[in-house]
Formats: C-alpha cells, structure tokens, sequence
C-alpha cells in the first residue's frame, strides 16, 4: 500500500514538521513496535512518545527496524516531572537515548511544567546544551502557559519550538495559540479527538462529516489541521491509523471550523499546567 503524503510546518529553528503525527502512549513492547512500523509504512513521520510511557524502546525498535530512511522521521520524547533540574535533565535524556536505542532525539519536550517545584528553566537549559551538542534536533515544551514560555525564552534566549497541549473541539485553546502564533511556536494537540468522550457522535461532527464523505475522526483531525495545530492521534490499528493521516484530500469551510470549535467546554480532565503534576 502507498505511503500517504503529508504536508509539513516549518519550525522556529527551520525544522520541517509533519502536519499529523503519531501518539503512541499504551503502545507497549512487541505489539507496540508492529504498530508504530504499520504508521510508518502508512506515511507517518512524526512519532511522540515519552519516558513516562514506557515504551520508548518499542518506538525505537520501530524506528531501527523500518525501510523509512533516519532523516525522514521524526522522534519526539519527554522529560518528566521527577527529572526536573540542570543535571537531572541531561542524566534523564541520555536514559531516554539508551531506551530508544538511537543516536539523536529530534524533539525533547519537559512534560510538565511544575510550576510549584520551579526547575523547569533550569531543565530548558540542559535542553539548549543538548541541541548545541547535536543529541537532539529541536528543543520545546508541553502544557506551558504563555506566561511559562515567555519565561524560557527572557531566562534561557530561546523560544520553545513547540508546545504540546491538550487541545481538541471541547477545548480549542484559542487564546494560547493566538500566543504560540505571536511567539513562533509550533501548537502540537494532544488528546485530538477527545478521547472517552461522546466527541465523534456530535451532531455538528456528524453533519460535516456527511458533508464531506469522510468519517467524523478524520473531521476532527482536518479540524486541527486547518488551525494550523499538529495533531497526534492514537492508534494500533493499521486502517485507523490511516484514516487519521488520510485528511488532505478535502477542506472544511470557515464556518465549519467555527461551528466546531463552538463545540467548546473545558478540559476532559483537571490537567490545569498550573496546578497539575506528574513525576
């Protein structure tokens, strides 16, 4: 089957960023790295995976044991919460380096914020020795408020790449990414299609999806698209996998998107940046 061809955003140190990534958070061991080889077969070049997820030696047996040449993808991993801290940082990076099995990460983000334990300027650092090293290709963060990036970029001089955040019709983050656009950062979603929730049997999804001859995943995910944010769906299923990447071959009106985005409640859970952690 043909690889499908995806666009791709240019980051704010020039790196070309695909526009739909992979999540693969609960994609374990064997049955993880059959997965992530199927995604990459079907087109994906972006792969997101984290320390906390315990399955970066899967993506990176996947990485290692695919045809997709190296410089074409692109691994993204995290530093968590209990690593936070100059020296902290870069013991954690070079554990995520030996757990993926690969020379280089291409996208290192810091998890969490943490702002109550206050070391994550401190870790940005360690992020900008790593990138000036070579280890790893472009550095960012995840769930940071603007206040928490303008803060990176006063005390450390660079402005995070990305931001990875919780964002989906339920919560379409407008304020933070009319931020990330007046910053240059790149918003990547995670959670894109609100999952566990009834998201996919909303009336307006449905609706448009008719519209279009498309499924209401693939909606969702065009959603993202078209407000310029880089969308990581999961999934292990080969077909899934390539219905959530198969998303260009059709555009949403205006008042599609904004009759999507009038979707909006709140978050699907309490992972308020500010007050939420995990070690």
């Amino acid at each position: 089957m043909t690889a499908l061809a995806v666009p791709t955003l240019t980051l704010n140190d020039g790196t070309a960023f695909p526009a739909v990534g992979l999540g693969t958070y609960k994609l374990n061991d064997d049955e993880g790295t059959t997965a992530v080889r199927a995604a990459l077969d079907t087109g994906y070049r972006l792969l997101d995976t984290a320390l906390n997820y315990g399955n970066e030696g899967a993506v990176g047996r996947a990485v290692r044991e695919t045809d997709v040449p190296r410089d074409e993808i692109i691994v993204t991993s995290k530093l968590p919460g209990r690593h936070h801290g100059y020296d902290e940082t870069l013991a954690s990076f070079e554990e995520t380096r030996a757990n993926l099995g690969l020379d280089h990460v291409d996208l290192y983000l810091i998890h969490w914020p943490l702002p109550r334990i206050d070391r994550y300027v401190e870790s940005f650092r360690a992020f900008r020795k790593l990138q000036e090293e070579g280890l790893v290709t472009s550095i960012g963060v995840s769930n940071f408020t603007r206040e928490q990036l303008e803060r990176v970029r006063d005390e450390v001089g660079i402005v995070p790449a990305v931001n990875q955040i919780e964002l989906h019709p339920y919560f379409p983050q407008a304020e933070l990414r009319a931020a990330h656009a007046e910053l240059g950062v790149v918003t990547e979603s995670w959670s894109p299609i609100g999952k566990q929730s009834e998201l996919l049997t909303e009336s307006v999804i449905l609706d448009v999806a008719r519209a279009h001859g498309v499924t209401p995943t693939q909606v969702v995910v065009r959603w993202h698209v078209q407000l310029g944010a880089v969308p990581l769906p999961k999934s292990g299923d080969a077909g899934r996998q390539r219905e959530n990447l198969d998303v260009f071959s059709f555009e949403l009106t205006a008042d599609e998107v904004e009759a999507i985005s009038g979707l909006e409640r709140g978050r699907l859970w309490d992972g308020d940046p500010m007050t939420h952690e995990e070690f």
